[in-house]
Formats: structure tokens, C-alpha cells, sequence
């Protein structure tokens, strides 16, 4: 009865990860109807100060065609042709338990860091969780300049991603970078998500999906704006605004894609939990029976033997 023994306590084990993996299910699906609806409500800020934006990029164009003036962008948006310094902003999160989802995440940061360096480039890596930098360590170690952790620990929150933005902007400023590149993973559904790679600094308004969907047109039936201190002040103090939204944005997205991903793979292991009870349930039952058959076989014997 050793192995009886031993199939019972394992088929208990099974039962205990299986409740386990399907609690950290509905937490998980929980937390990812939240950044859902977080999702929704920040895209409707960030649609609209992008349309602000360009607006006043498209009116500065059309003043300076009108006095064949040239005009000097703000900082944000200068691109520098002789760009050699990148910085990859790398989102991925602080637990595991979650699939392939940070993998996925440094395996196209690996892939990005590689191509940059073929070029000759300059690269460091700022890591928003710790996976991420777990992962990357190995191979890219000395160039991990920081990780933070604990980022949407408890939800996602608009200030954690202003203080990111505001070490990458004061960076920055101080050149210490030329071109800011993130790598996350957009959120798309429960089930999908894709990892991409996309240039933060400097900003290109017009290149924006949403801008390139929603063109500024000129304003008919004689309305006007009306731009206080003046358009190129508006527009500086407008970019950091986009930039930390676009930060937001990508916390919110990669934790909802975290949320998604943990859903789907902890439905995934209490599945094979069921699967494994079933199946140990059914050896158990017919070592049982066997050992039943045995003894009445045994006792009829004896039986017939008298």
C-alpha cells in the first residue's frame, strides 16, 4: 500500500497548487480589469494634448511659410544627426509567474542592444523592474545604469512615472543620452500583447498615431485660438507633459500586459493541475482495485482450499 500512500499525498500537493494557481488567476483578472479602465482614461488626456500640440506645430509651420522664417524647435524635439548615445528604457516587472512575458521583453532589448552596438553606438539601459534587470545582467551588466523598482506595486500611478520621466529629462538635459528608446509591451487583450520599440526623445509630435490619424486643419466661419504667453511657450511647456504621459503609458501598458500574461498562464497551470489529478485519480483507483482483487482472490482460495 506504499504506492497508494504516495499517490494520495501527491494528488493533495496537486490540490493545493491548483487552488493556489486559480486564486493568483482572479487576482490577476482583477487587477487587469482596473489597468483596462486605466488604459481608457489616460488615452483621452494624452489624445487631447497631443491634438493641443499639434495644433500649435502646425500653425508655427504655416506663420513661419508666410515670412519665410525658419524655426528653432525646442530641445525635445531637435533630433541630433550626429546622435551616438542611446538610452533603452526597459519595462518589464518586479514577479514572476507570469509566462514568457519578461523574456519576451529583454529578448527584444537584447536585440535592440545588439543592433545599436553593431552600429558603433553608445548604449546604456535604465530598467523599470527588477526582471528585466535580472535578465540583462549577465550579458549587459555594465551597462545597466539604474533599475527601478516597485513601480505600480499597488496599481499604476501617474506621479511614479513623472519622477522616471524627470530622471530621464534631467539626464538629458545634461546630454548624457541623444535618443531615448522604450521597450514594453502594448496591451491588447487578455490573450495578445506586442512588445515594441519605440523612440521617446527626442518627441516627433506629428509622427504620433493619433496625429497622424487626426490632422490639424485650418480654422473656418471665422473662429480663432488665441495663445497666451505665445505659441513656442505653449509648445515647450506642452513636451514634458506628452513625454511623462507617454511614460505613464507605457507603466500602464506593461502592467496590464503583466496582469494578462500571469491570467492566461496561471489558467494554463490549474488546467494542468486538473489534468494531473484526474489522471493520478484513475492510477490510484485501479491500484486499489488491484490490490481489492488480490485479496478476494487470495481469500477465495483459502476458502477452497478448507
Amino acid at each position: 500500500m506504499a504506492g497508494l500512500k504516495e499517490l494520495r499525498t501527491r494528488i493533495s500537493t496537486v490540490k493545493s497548487t491548483s487552488k493556489i494557481t486559480s486564486a493568483m488567476k482572479m487576482v490577476a483578472a482583477a487587477r487587469l480589469r482596473r489597468s483596462q479602465g486605466l488604459i481608457g482614461k489616460s488615452e483621452f488626456y494624452n489624445h487631447n494634448l497631443l491634438a493641443c500640440a499639434n495644433r500649435v506645430i502646425y500653425e508655427l509651420k504655416q506663420q513661419a511659410e508666410k515670412s519665410d522664417a525658419s524655426i528653432i524647435w525646442p530641445k525635445m524635439m531637435r533630433e541630433n544627426p550626429q546622435a551616438e548615445k542611446y538610452l533603452l528604457l526597459v519595462f518589464t516587472s518586479d514577479r514572476g509567474l507570469c509566462g514568457s512575458y519578461n523574456a519576451g521583453v529583454a529578448k527584444e532589448a537584447a536585440r535592440r542592444i545588439e543592433e545599436l552596438k553593431s552600429q558603433g553606438k553608445e548604449v546604456s539601459v535604465y530598467c523599470v523592474g527588477k526582471k528585466g534587470r535580472d535578465i540583462l545582467k549577465s550579458r549587459y551588466g555594465d551597462l545597466i545604469v539604474k533599475t527601478k523598482e516597485g513601480v505600480a506595486s499597488k496599481g499604476a500611478k501617474y506621479y511614479e512615472a513623472s519622477d522616471i520621466g524627470y530622471d530621464i529629462l534631467e539626464a538629458y538635459n545634461q546630454e548624457k543620452f541623444d535618443i531615448c528608446e522604450v521597450v514594453v509591451s502594448r496591451f491588447k487583450s487578455a490573450i495578445s500583447r506586442e512588445i515594441v520599440n519605440e523612440q521617446l526623445l527626442p518627441l516627433h509630435i506629428e509622427e504620433f498615431e493619433y496625429n497622424r490619424l487626426h490632422l490639424p486643419t485650418n480654422v473656418v466661419r471665422g473662429a480663432f485660438y488665441e495663445y497666451e504667453p505665445d505659441k513656442m511657450s505653449l509648445l515647450e511647456g506642452m513636451l514634458p507633459l506628452i513625454f511623462r504621459g507617454e511614460i505613464f503609458r507605457a507603466v500602464i501598458h506593461s502592467q496590464a500586459s503583466e496582469h494578462g500574461a500571469r491570467m492566461t498562464s496561471m489558467d494554463n497551470a490549474t488546467r494542468n493541475a486538473t489534468d494531473m489529478i484526474n489522471k493520478l485519480t484513475i492510477k490510484y483507483n485501479r491500484i486499489r482495485q488491484t490490490a481489492i482483487t488480490t485479496e478476494l482472490t487470495e481469500i477465495i482460495s483459502g476458502a477452497e482450499a478448507l
